[in-house]
């Protein structure tokens, strides 16, 4: 995928995603703390956020560096970032900046962060290892970076049964190993090898079992349609009769994780956290 295209994709789910981002932070609670807590996000430090979304992560890491510190949330999407700046004006946190455009092409200046995020976004990069390239870069030495991306498809059946049943509706094929892709780094020695690529050494890594609670699968399905950009790319291109077969078959896929006390699904992610060499 282009960067152009990307930016398109996600300028579109930006209104969305900040719908259900309360949502999505719930469910991601527990891997966030532990991404700040492996990127050593402490008082006092400044902080890169790529791929911020609406940017709940962001103003967490804003909160713990305090006045003191500085948070710069990017996004390839505008509109996110419009979202980001709204949500810290509101939470009254005057240390949150905002830079557009794609983690692989940014313009920072080096040695000028004392560690890095990304929440959700590493798996999306055209270009992962370039994009950490870019990091390290940003990153003072002995700086750390931080990310939580999606494990397997066997692992995350909300996630994995929608895509397979959207791409088959829609002619196309997974993505290629390698390409931007939901669980295109969830793969044992995937993200040791990215980060690596990206020039980063003592890779630490943590597996977490999460589950996303909502009241329906009704209610979950028209997240999935408003919010993941990903999944509503898929069928963009295609007609009407196409898209409305297709969610409408979603849908039933979503059902299975209905019960009484009201829809539950597993998921899992791993965050994964490297430091840029150098002295301290």
């Amino acid at each position: 995928m282009k960067p152009a295209d990307a930016r398109t994709q996600w300028e579109g789910s930006a209104a969305g995603w900040a719908r259900w981002e309360a949502t999505i932070a719930d469910w991601m609670e527990p891997a966030t703390e532990a991404m700040l807590q492996m990127a050593r996000v402490s008082t006092g430090g400044r902080v890169l956020d790529l791929a911020c979304g609406a940017g709940s992560q962001t103003l967490r890491a804003a909160r713990i560096v305090g006045a003191q510190g500085h948070v710069v949330a990017s996004d390839i999407a505008e509109g996110m970032l419009d979202h980001v700046r709204e949500n810290a004006r509101a939470a009254n946190l005057a240390n949150v900046t905002t830079v557009a455009g794609a983690a692989e092409d940014l313009d920072i200046v080096p040695d000028s962060f004392d560690a890095a995020i990304c929440r959700l976004g590493l798996m999306l990069f055209v270009d992962p290892a370039k994009a950490l390239l870019a990091v390290r870069r940003a990153l003072r030495p002995r700086g750390k970076l931080a990310v939580v991306v999606f494990t397997t498809p066997g692992a995350n059946p909300f996630m994995a049964k929608p895509m397979q049943i959207l791409l088959r509706h829609a002619g196309k094929t997974p993505p290629a190993p390698g390409q931007p892709g939901i669980f295109s780094l969830g793969g044992p020695g995937l993200m040791e090898r990215v980060f690596s690529e990206g020039g980063f050494v003592g890779v630490e890594q943590r597996t977490m079992a999460l589950t996303l609670r909502m009241s329906s699968s009704a209610q979950a399905l028209t997240m999935m349609q408003e919010a993941f950009g990903a999944y509503r790319a898929v069928v963009s291109d295609r007609p009407e009769t196409v898209r409305v077969a297709a969610w409408a078959e979603v849908a039933g896929t979503l059902k299975a994780f209905d019960s009484r006390k009201g829809f539950s699904a597993p998921a899992e992610v791993l965050v994964a956290a490297g430091v840029k060499p150098g002295k301290d």
